[in-house]
């Protein structure tokens, strides 16, 4: 066997590396790709449906009639409790003293916690306004007498409210945030995966472009 045949096997070779490299790195990133993706998918799902569903409730807010249920109480705060009352500044705003939060939030089953209250020279006025429900506590600082409304519009509301971080505190404020990343990692990963996938399926595009368009259409015709 002669030298020269022996030439192309080594150049065979070295195309191959290159091709093999290059398969290697697109296999990487669609692993990565898919991984991300079904990740993001799970993170998101529940949150997902719950917009979805809260989306129509909203949409048809004026379909779904609810009837609010209210509440009132009028108790008289311990003996105890009131001088707590007496001691502070007559207009400020502060949080309740803790045994009177504590007592309030035994006798009309609502957390109080620190919420801060509206003091004036008469009266201590806390807001305790929350998802699909609305109420107040006045406590008069002379008699000690306290005066509870509670007004609740139902779970559809609440569900509402939900979707809108109404009155929903820091720690769902902080789950709507990460919700709206995953959403977006799912979004923007899906829209990769139908890239690198695309070539089989001529629909892709013609659907994604009717995504895009629609709604702008939409807004420019029918909205005003």
């Amino acid at each position: 066997m002669s030298i020269d045949t022996m030439d192309p096997a080594p150049t065979n070779v070295a195309v191959k590396k290159p091709l093999r490299k290059k398969r290697s790195r697109r296999s990487a990133w669609l692993r990565l790709l898919i991984h991300s993706h079904w990740m993001s998918s799970a993170i998101s799902l529940v949150g997902m449906i719950l917009f979805a569903f809260t989306g129509i409730t909203l949409n048809h807010a004026s379909q779904i009639e609810t009837e609010p249920v209210i509440e009132n109480q009028l108790v008289e705060l311990p003996t105890r409790l009131q001088p707590q009352l007496r001691v502070a500044e007559d207009t400020q705003l502060a949080v309740l003293p803790s045994e009177v939060a504590s007592w309030l939030s035994d006798q009309f089953a609502i957390s109080i916690g620190v919420r801060e209250a509206e003091w004036s020279a008469d009266e201590v006025y806390l807001s305790l306004q929350g998802p699909g429900s609305d109420a107040w506590i006045a406590i008069d600082r002379e008699s000690g007498e306290v005066e509870f409304q509670s007004t609740s519009r139902g779970w559809i509301a609440y569900l509402n409210d939900l979707h809108k971080g109404r009155h929903t505190g820091t720690a769902w404020m902080w789950f709507l945030d990460v919700f709206a990343v995953a959403t977006l990692v799912f979004c923007i990963t899906g829209l990769l995966l139908l890239y690198e996938r695309a070539g089989n399926r001529r629909s892709t595009w013609p659907l994604v472009a009717i995504g895009l368009v629609a709604p702008w259409i939409l807004i420019l015709l029918f909205i005003h």
